[in-house]
Order: structure tokens, then C-alpha cells, then sequence
């Protein structure tokens, strides 16, 4: 059973407008468009992606594809910065 709130006309004191700092839900959207793929990866591997991403209360697949989203934006910095000298 719920406790019944009781309102009443009484001032709350100072007043602070904070300015809305979260994202829209289009922002939230993934802006990626994900490619499914069939792929091989050892016993070893999947255990520990499965093993990390049940430590950090995500799914082991968006851990792998964080993980080479991450690689792949790394290399073309790199590939970017030694064309420019």
C-alpha cells in the first residue's frame, strides 16, 4: 500500500532553474547504421568480451562493435594525420 502525499500551499523556498542538459530522443538514436555480419572469433575471446561486458551491465555484441568502431575511428586519425605531412 502506497503513503498518500499530502500537498500543501506553503512557499519551497529559492527556486533554481537548471537548463535541460539531456539529449533528444534523436540524439539518443544511434547514428551508425549496423551491418550484420557472420563471424568466427575463438572460445577465448567470446568469453571475455561476455565476462567484461557482464562487469560493466552492457551486452558482449555492442562491446565487440564499440570496441572496432573504436579501432576503426583510431586508424583513419592516424591514416588522416600521415597524409597531411
Amino acid at each position: 500500500m502506497t503513503k498518500e502525499i499530502i500537498y500543501s500551499d506553503e512557499d519551497i523556498g529559492d527556486v533554481k532553474f537548471i537548463t535541460d542538459f539531456l539529449p533528444s530522443p534523436a540524439e539518443l538514436k544511434e547514428r551508425n547504421e549496423n551491418t550484420k555480419i557472420t563471424i568466427s572469433l575463438s572460445k577465448r575471446s567470446v568469453e571475455y568480451f561476455k565476462k567484461a561486458a557482464l562487469n560493466n551491465d552492457m551486452q558482449y555484441q555492442k562491446l565487440i562493435r564499440q570496441l572496432l568502431d573504436y579501432y576503426v575511428a583510431h586508424r583513419e586519425e592516424a591514416s588522416e594525420s600521415s597524409q597531411r605531412t
